[in-house]
């Protein structure tokens, strides 16, 4: 397979990979300016020209891959005893991560603004899970990379997200959004918790929450409304530009970060956030 199919199928199944290019070379060795590798977890396409050097270009990049790095990297290497060449030179090599998830999102609803949004999440370096127990709810057309789960129990699937995900609450119950909240700050090892609604759902929350006994920080750090303020609109396409928006700022925010705890916006802008209902 070329490495342009590589990508484009790697894409295709939302498989992060590194593309390794020979950016310069410099001795008299066989390899060529310009050639390419892609390198996944467990594959390689094309080559670079085999031997100690492309061994080592697949390891840093496999390394890359593990470390989630989203940095451009250039390497040189001397090319003598330490690559087992007989003859001197070196070759300098461009590491490009691409395709590297920076978010695992669930998206539970899918009503309208589910409709609006998971579209625009499908387009950006992130794994999408849109949940609902309504299967006719969903269109025909799922975007490409986005696991659909039909639940009845919709609860149930929070567990089985990993740590550090991102929720996104906008199902068409309020008691079933209560109910995602409370198992979602259960857990509180979430990245990012959106919950659709305004000011007064969330006051009305807040106060059944701590009945349940959940701490004040924890329930903090929920996110309603959600979506930044900027972005203004009732339209759902207008309420899902705001909620991925947010998501971007977040994850490029936390991104190389081991805290869970999400940076948003600053302080002195939280009380300006939309209402949405």
């Amino acid at each position: 397979m070329s490495w342009i199919n590589a990508l484009a199928d790697l894409q295709q199944r939302g498989e992060p990979c590194v593309l390794v290019t020979i950016i310069e070379e410099r001795g008299s060795t066989p390899r060529n300016a310009g050639s390419k590798m892609v390198v996944s977890a467990d594959a390689l396409y094309e080559t670079i020209g085999g031997g100690h050097l492309e061994y080592k270009a697949m390891k840093i990049a496999r390394e890359m891959l593990a470390e989630r790095s989203r940095d451009t990297r250039l390497e040189r290497f001397s090319l003598g005893a330490s690559l087992g060449q007989c003859c001197g030179g070196a070759t300098v090599l461009l590491f490009e991560p691409l395709g590297q998830p920076q978010a695992h999102i669930a998206v539970f609803g899918a009503g309208h603004v589910g409709r609006a949004l998971v579209p625009l999440l499908a387009s950006l370096p992130c794994k999408v899970s849109w949940i609902d127990s309504r299967e006719n709810e969903f269109p025909e057309a799922i975007p490409a990379g986005v696991n659909r789960i039909v639940n009845e129990e919709v609860v149930d699937e929070v567990e089985n997200l990993p740590a550090g995900s991102y929720y996104i609450v906008m199902t068409h119950n309020h008691q079933l959004d209560l109910e995602l909240t409370a198992e979602i700050l259960k857990r509180d090892d979430f990245a990012y918790f959106g919950l659709i609604g305004s000011k007064t759902k969330r006051v009305k929350f807040e106060h059944r929450l701590r009945e349940r006994g959940f701490a004040g920080e924890t329930v903090q750090r929920m996110r309603c409304p959600m979506g930044i303020a900027e972005v203004k609109g009732k339209l759902p396409v207008e309420i899902a530009v705001s909620i991925a928006g947010e998501v971007i700022a977040t994850y490029n925010a936390n991104f190389g970060e081991k805290s869970n705890v999400p940076r948003l916006v600053p302080e002195s802008r939280r009380a300006q956030q939309p209402t949405r209902t």
